[in-house]
């Protein structure tokens, strides 16, 4: 065997090893859990509804099990300082590139000074690389509004002049705006990708540093077995509470979860369809997506383009991998829970559409499970909401039981209702550990860096954000729950999504719009607690987190959304990241031209500002 016949073969064994690892404990943990809830229930003989909540207390537990292990794995490569398969940035340091990129953004109805913002950040920091020359930048335009449009066209001339970019940067707007960005980006492809060996694709929202573009062609020059390659951006640049929250959160966890997630996924990873790079001739060959038989929203174009990509690049011998330490990629995140919900209607309906895309032939079993964690991402939702009914239910028909103490048939001895304290007391304990554990490995990693933890802000606010963070993750947890229900069932009743442009200002919420969004959770909460303290008060005070948040609801989206609270929580010296204490000069670019311009609209018309809004009123 000669040696890169076994350099193969001993990956392959680190594939294997690593997997089976994972699904292993997953499903080890999860049936423990399982177990455990199993002898509880068997103390008093298992009814069939009991059985039912059994069922999907396995499966829900199986789906928190593996973002526990996927966090294990990665807390362990942090610590570490490397994973031995994963790509070495170190080897591609100082690369002469001798390919070709192409810097896509497509554009749909967005402010046009927001994307002037970012391209002038992401040029002029691509201008301070020696391998500059290797790039050029495209802005693709699927905007309807003819004013925006001008706009655009006015904003790319200004830019051409001001940095004597002609020839370097383009501006294209379709004429055919079908498919939606997928759409978008295909009809570049065709058009223009010839002329190019790479693609990196932005959102409109999207930052990347020069040095972070030019590392990834560097990358796919040294690596020419890997198709797509994900960077992972990070959320910024929001100042409400809300987007605050996310921000933190991601932070301080997305590096550890992407890290793991690379460690067990390897060459199988996933796409997320903006801050990644893409071959251009395997993906123009390979990728092209299909329409779904049938009419929205199973059938039609595919929403959630990227997974399908993903995996149909797979599906064709390239790698697709993560790269989890690049340092200088950001995104921004909706404002508040209502533009947040707003987004998820439409990925919701793109992951169970992919439920017509896991039979496609040829695909990788771990595409197929990239599918099917997406659906699960969602489905779980009305899973949850399924489990804590079945549990309210069971309560309720144990509550009104009358003991039978002595049995039909020869027996001389009371038979004593049985509680199994010790095995509840466990469970919870487990629960507790496989929710909460991953969030502590993540704040370690970040108290035993001394310079990360004062870019947190320091020990003591660090821990304190973390604790503000999981109290306001478990007051929205059950709206987002009934939001993810509702929008599951609309899609399988067939009510399809309009694509909206997404609001990318720190846009507040009234009380009179939460409520008009959420009051069938607040009747809901109020009707079920009532029914609980009615009829089975020791199981009511059990439910009451998810009540309070039902009720709570709409105060705590109204609030939440204020920029005041956040710039408060900021002045406190909470839910920092580092993004913010010691930010990049690109993101200090971006912020300081949405300053020069705090007045800037998006929009030419009350039409325009109407279809610029209206992605919220999809929920």
């Amino acid at each position: 065997m000669d040696a890169l016949s076994w350099s193969h073969s001993r990956l392959r064994w680190h594939v294997r090893l690593r997997r089976t690892l994972f699904f292993g404990l997953t499903f080890l943990t999860a049936g423990c859990a399982s177990a455990l809830l199993l002898d509880v229930l068997q103390a008093n003989s298992l009814s069939g509804i009991e059985l039912v909540g059994l069922l999907l207390f396995f499966a829900l537990f199986a789906w928190i099990a593996s973002a526990f292990w996927t966090a294990i794995a990665g807390f362990a490569m942090q610590l570490l300082g490397r994973d031995p398969a994963a790509i070495q940035l170190s080897e591609v340091a100082g690369r002469a590139l001798r390919t070709r990129t192409a810097i896509a953004m497509p554009v749909y109805n967005e402010d046009p000074r927001r994307v002037a913002a970012g391209l002038e950040a992401i040029w002029s920091s691509l201008a301070q690389e020696s391998q500059r020359g290797a790039f050029d930048f495209f802005i693709l335009s699927d905007t309807r509004d003819p004013g925006i449009a001008a706009a655009e066209e006015a904003m790319w001339h200004r830019f051409l002049a001001r940095h004597r970019a002609a020839g370097r940067v383009f501006y294209r707007r379709r004429r055919d705006r079908s498919d939606h960005k997928a759409g978008n980006i295909g009809d570049f492809v065709r058009r223009w990708g010839a002329g190019y060996d790479y693609m990196i694709v932005l959102d409109a929202d999207s930052i990347m540093t020069g040095s972070a573009l030019v590392t990834l062609a560097r990358v796919m020059d040294a690596h020419p077995e890997i198709g797509i390659l994900q960077s992972l951006p990070l959320p910024v640049g929001r100042e409400t509470l809300f987007a605050r929250l996310l921000q933190f959160g991601a932070r301080l966890q997305s590096p550890m979860l992407s890290s793991g997630l690379a460690f067990w996924q390897l060459g199988e990873s996933n796409y997320w369809g903006h801050n990644a790079i893409l071959r251009l001739q395997p993906f123009a060959r390979h990728c092209t997506l299909p329409r779904l038989p049938g009419k929205p929203p199973l059938g039609g174009a595919i929403l959630s383009h990227d997974f399908v990509e993903a995996a149909f690049m797979r599906r064709a011998g390239y790698e697709v991998r993560q790269l989890p330490e690049l340092i200088g990629s950001w995104e921004e995140m909706p404002a508040n829970v209502i533009d947040y919900a707003a987004r998820d209607r439409r990925w919701t309906q793109g992951n169970l559409q992919h439920a017509r895309v896991l039979g496609f032939p040829g695909l990788h079993p771990l595409s197929r499970v990239h599918f099917l964690t997406g659906i699960v991402s969602y489905v779980s939702s009305p899973m949850w909401l399924a489990l804590l009914l079945v549990s309210s239910l069971v309560s309720a028909i144990e509550t009104t039981k009358r003991p039978q103490y002595f049995l039909p048939g020869p027996h001389t001895l009371p038979q004593w209702p049985q509680i199994r304290a010790g095995e509840t007391g466990v469970l919870f304990a487990l629960t507790l550990v496989v929710l909460l554990l991953p969030k502590i490995l993540g704040a370690f990693l970040a108290l035993r860096d001394r310079h990360l933890r004062r870019q947190f802000g320091g020990a003591a606010r660090l821990c304190i954000s973390l604790l503000v963070e999981q109290f306001f993750s478990v007051l929205l947890a059950p709206s987002m729950m009934l939001f993810h229900s509702t929008f599951v069932a609309q899609t399988l009743l067939g009510k399809a999504v309009s694509w909206n442009a997404q609001d990318r200002s720190d846009r507040g919420v009234t009380l009179r719009e939460a409520f008009r969004r959420q009051k069938w959770h607040l009747g809901f909460g109020l009707a079920w607690g009532a029914i609980m303290l009615r009829v089975a008060p020791h199981f009511f005070w059990w439910l009451t987190p998810v009540l309070v948040g039902l009720i709570c609801g709409v105060w705590v989206t109204a609030w939440t959304s204020r920029t005041s609270a956040g710039r408060s929580a900021q002045r406190w010296g909470l839910l920092l990241i580092p993004e913010e204490t010691a930010p990049p000069r690109e993101l200090m670019a971006v912020r300081r031209a949405n300053l020069d311009a705090p007045a800037a609209s998006a929009v030419s018309s009350p039409e325009a500002a109407t279809r610029l809004r209206s992605a919220s009123t999809q929920i």
